[in-house]
């Protein structure tokens, strides 16, 4: 049986392979898809209150949604910074809250380093030419389309980063199972 927060991560995944999609498609994040991701977070911290028998330690534990909040304010505030030096767009700034708020503050290094080495993959395979028996596919049509303007859709990047870190756990998981 599927529970509420089992619902609000899925569609929580959803929004986010939508974000990646679009700044793919358009260098642009739109700012609704951000504001859902930041309710369906909200929504999922309520739902973690509820069930809790100490709210407070959901409340204010590292782990917790305080964790969660300072992850997502702390990201938003790089994020501002990176687009004030011109580093990232408005869409990769704002994107950087709802994902610190679902990584949270301990998914912070694992997804900075996730961030790092799939950035430099990144830029590597953009390096790469395109073989001309799929040059024609839009796909890599867009592929070289990037690669000429040099504009880096950044959230797809960040969300592959963020969707591998909150997968990490799972993974964890059913390793221990076995």
């Amino acid at each position: 049986m599927l529970t509420m927060f089992d619902v609000i991560s899925s569609i929580s995944v959803l929004l986010f392979l939508y974000a990646a999609w679009t700044d793919f498609r358009t260098w642009k994040i739109p700012n609704t898809i951000v504001l859902a991701l930041v309710t369906l977070y909200a929504l999922r911290a309520v739902a973690v209150m509820l069930g809790s028998e100490d709210v407070g330690a959901a409340l204010f534990a590292s782990s917790g949604i305080g964790g969660d909040v300072g992850a997502g304010l702390l990201m938003f505030i790089l994020g501002v910074m990176l687009w004030a030096f011109r580093l990232f767009g408005a869409g990769d700034a704002k994107l950087f809250l709802p994902i610190g708020l679902f990584v949270g503050w301990h998914g912070m290094l694992p997804f900075s380093l996730l961030l790092l080495v799939l950035g430099i993959v990144t830029l590597l395979v953009l390096r790469l030419p395109v073989p001309l028996r799929v040059a024609h596919i839009g796909f890599f049509m867009r592929i070289e389309e990037i690669r000429a303007s040099r504009k880096i859709p950044y959230g797809v990047v960040m969300v592959f980063a963020a969707l591998i870190t909150l997968a990490l756990p799972i993974i964890r998981q059913q390793l221990q199972l076995r």
